[in-house]
């Protein structure tokens, strides 16, 4: 079969974790960004780097590669000047003495119960033992007293032992001594951890760079905080997919347009800080495009961006787009000068959602089987993307995906049939790119932005950020902010208009989830009122929306399909 007649094949995975700090005191208030390093980034990287002749591209959000520095630095100040680590689960691995009171003791222990049941806790019998040690603790509230420091240690290394690579736990002798050790960890053992941590902490980012100079991986960026762009330029963009949706109070985000193209000049700022080189495309925050929104990407110099199949779905429906015409293909809106590619939902979310419960080789198996379908019944020059979260969904995989996704890439940069590439190599190799007269604006997640806006809690919320800004554009048209205080306010303000805290808002979540990223929301809102020297409103001090749901994989992903 002659290279012309390949199946084109582009796996992109996306990074992203939202500002989990408190921007007033530094403190991060949630571990994630650190942990999905050690468990995820270096992984995915580690996978690449063993099978040379796969290619892929990868997605970084700009926010995270700064925390990721964040961290970096801190673990660094920590080690060898002692100073502290702003993280309390992190701080707390090499804390000398345990909390003395018993709330906090519970707090700690419970917090490190936040892993994947089956795949990373009960796959270790010594944290199996100590999880249900804690959770006895929890019902017997007045035996927290007699807990030693031992203890708590045990269950706070154990809990980064589960959280590592399974590149990291079978190359690294330190983590195998350290899981063959068991149990009865001393201080020295907590430091080696975050010693272990702090170099793959420092040296993640470096990786990717090395891939994408060898040209191996394209790297893209999505805009600076994770913005959902169609809805910042207009929230009566929900309706085109969603025509019956009820709106925000708010009729419209003030300034959108305008904070539409700070995060990307911030996020651009960014990219090249870390990468040294200007991205190519553009992953819009949750595949979120409208026809505005592709067009201010196109006049930013983007040669690619890419969205959900479904957009392409309603779209394709519209009677302006009459000519019938495949998915598998790039597309370029009328007036833009920007491709756009659209996931195949089908197959992103067999991996996202069910090859987690099948053996390695029969899911890659299977995967093979369905794009030597799209090859065999297709006309030539396909494009099939698998645009995917790159972290939420290997923990639900034995191993933390290790023997899919090396099996994924070794088969699939031998197969005959297909080519593994990227979204800037497609456009060089002059893919066909389809026209397309009109968009129905959208994400990935079902072809809307039910996600985002459109229920009573995620409208609140909007309602609450469109105060915000009009007190943001009030001040600075009183000239009331020092150049260095509009600065901390923008960058509190990106925060805010960051996409993860309407993601969770809605009884359809779990509890804890809701809870914390709830918080997080008004916490950053109430920041940046007192940035501009004005008291809070009082509604922020209130809870406005819980959560008792049970999605599946903990609802940290969605399909691209609704079922």
């Amino acid at each position: 079969m002659s290279d012309k007649k390949k199946l084109k094949l582009v796996l992109c995975w996306h990074m992203h974790q939202p500002e989990y700090r408190d921007l007033q005191t530094g403190e991060f208030k949630l571990p994630w960004t650190y942990l999905h390093v050690i468990k995820d980034y270096v992984d995915m990287v580690a996978h690449l780097e063993a099978v040379p002749e796969a290619k892929a591209v990868v997605n970084f959000a700009p926010i995270l590669l700064e925390q990721i520095e964040e961290y970096a630095n801190q673990v660094n100040g920590y080690l060898h000047n002692g100073h502290s680590i702003m993280d309390p689960l992190l701080a707390a691995l090499v804390a000398p003495a345990i909390p003395e009171d018993p709330e906090d003791r519970l707090k700690l222990v419970k917090d490190c119960m936040r892993a994947n049941r089956d795949r990373q806790i009960n796959r270790y019998p010594a944290f199996k033992k100590l999880v249900e040690m804690t959770e006895w603790l929890e019902q017997h509230y007045g035996s927290l007293c007699y807990v030693n420091a031992q203890f708590i240690h045990d269950v706070l290394v154990w809990y980064h032992l589960a959280w590592m690579g399974e590149t990291v736990k079978l190359t690294d002798d330190r983590v195998k001594y350290l899981m063959e050790k068991g149990s009865n960890y001393s201080l020295h053992d907590r430091v080696e951890i975050v010693q272990i941590i702090g170099e793959l902490l420092e040296n993640v980012i470096l990786r990717y760079k090395v891939l994408a100079r060898k040209g191996q991986i394209e790297l893209s960026l999505t805009p600076y905080a994770h913005p959902i762009m169609p809805l910042l330029l207009d929230l009566r963009a929900t309706h085109e997919a969603m025509p019956d949706a009820p709106l925000p109070e708010l009729n419209n985000y003030p300034g959108g347009e305008e904070r539409v193209t700070w995060h990307l000049e911030k996020g651009v700022q960014t990219f090249k800080r870390f990468f040294d080189m200007k991205p190519k495309g553009c992953w819009p925050s949750e595949g979120s495009i409208s026809q505005q929104t592709l067009k201010i990407l196109s006049d930013f110099g983007f040669t690619w961006a890419a969205s959900g199949g479904s957009v392409l779905h309603n779209s394709l429906n519209l009677p302006e787009n009459k000519e019938p015409t495949g998915i598998h293909h790039p597309f370029k809106l009328k007036n833009t000068k920007i491709a756009c590619f659209f996931r195949d939902d089908g197959l992103s979310d067999l991996i996202g959602f069910e090859y987690s419960k099948w053996h390695a080789d029969n899911a890659v198996d299977d995967l093979i089987h369905h794009l030597e379908n799209i090859a065999a019944h297709e006309p030539d020059d396909k494009v099939v993307s698998i645009i995917m979260d790159g972290e939420n969904a290997w923990e639900y995989f034995p191993d933390n995906g290790y023997h899919f996704l090396s099996a994924l890439y070794r088969r699939l940069a031998s197969h005959p049939a297909i080519e593994l590439t990227t979204f800037s190599d497609c456009l060089k190799s002059k893919a066909v790119v389809k026209p397309l007269s009109k968009l129905v604006a959208g994400s990935w997640v079902y072809g809307t932005f039910s996600t985002w806006i459109g229920a009573p809690d995620k409208n609140r919320g909007w309602d609450m950020l469109g105060d915000v800004k009009c007190a943001f554009d009030k001040a600075l048209a009183a000239n009331r902010l020092t150049d260095q205080q509009v600065l901390q306010a923008e960058f509190q303000l990106s925060v805010c208009e960051g996409s993860d805290w309407f993601w969770w808002f809605g009884d359809y979540n779990p509890g804890e989830a809701v809870s914390n990223f709830e918080q997080q929301f008004r916490l950053n809102l109430a920041n940046l009122y007192r940035l501009l020297g004005e008291e809070p409103p009082a509604y922020l001090a209130l809870s406005f929306t819980q959560g008792s749901g049970e999605p599946s994989m903990g609802g940290a992903m969605r399909p691209g399909v609704e079922h």
